[in-house]
């Protein structure tokens, strides 16, 4: 294996492992494929990276749906709209620069990590603020909107899915993270229905990013069930804070 390989691998065992934690694996993973890439047409990039995800993704969904098994009448219809989303934004992917959505997705982070920073309860345990059709239509829409966001960009994403089934439906972090990961891996599954016919992907890049990405999310799931809801509070502090540097620093011209 090249070197631009093994950094490439080491860091799709690292975006796996947080992706299946909080999620947001693709902070990781873009960075370095561009770094590796600087030529690539930005869709290219899209495309490997979700080739990668949807690997690391599909193991972690799978580990948690075995350990935690989330209510399907919730997380069905979320991949349903999430899938939706994602294949909506991803055709729009090549239209929007990215600097249409850093100061957004900046602001939503500092929004969202000082709300969980100042309630320490809040997602300790599973209490649903709703019931039947609302809690069900307002997982759809958050499918929707964050599905969409992913297809045209994606970091991030994982933990905007987390919040959103804690801060507004109610669940504990570690119910949260088993449907986010439902939600994501079907979110990359919709950018790739848009990415594959493009003939976008780099096979071998991707297909040796998302081996790594496999390990990393399995070993990211196991670690989230075995340490429950209290530990993935502080890994999604910790993970929303290197978001807002990464990006806040990129906005403010560090790097």
């Amino acid at each position: 294996m090249d070197e631009p390989l093994l950094w490439l691998g080491l860091a799709a065992v690292a975006a796996g492992f947080v992706d299946a934690v909080v999620g947001g694996g693709g902070l990781i993973q873009l960075p370095a494929l561009l770094l590796a890439f600087p030529g690539a047409a930005p869709v290219q990039l899209l495309a490997t990276n979700k080739i990668s995800a949807v690997a690391g993704t599909t193991v972690s969904a799978a580990t948690y749906y075995r350990r935690i098994r989330p209510d399907p009448r919730t997380f069905g219809p979320l991949m349903a709209c999430s899938f939706a989303g994602a294949v909506g934004g991803s055709l729009v992917a090549s239209l929007l620069p990215r600097s249409v959505f850093d100061p957004i997705v900046l602001a939503a982070l500092v929004l969202v990590g000082t709300y969980v920073w100042f309630k320490p309860s809040l997602g300790e345990a599973t209490r649903l603020r709703f019931t039947g059709r609302r809690h069900v239509t307002l997982a759809m829409l958050a499918g929707v909107i964050i599905g969409f966001y992913d297809g045209a960009l994606g970091p991030g994403t994982g933990s905007f899915f987390v919040f959103s089934l804690v801060g507004l439906l109610g669940y504990s972090f570690l119910d949260a993270s088993a449907k986010a990961r439902l939600a994501n891996m079907a979110t990359n599954l919709g950018s790739l229905v848009v990415f594959l016919p493009m003939g976008a992907v780099m096979w071998r890049v991707g297909l040796v990013m998302a081996v790594c990405n496999i390990v990393g999310g399995y070993v990211g799931a196991r670690v989230a069930v075995a340490k429950g809801a209290a530990f993935v509070r502080v890994f999604f502090l910790v993970v929303v804070a290197a978001f807002v540097v990464r990006i806040g620093g990129g906005l403010a011209g560090f790097w």
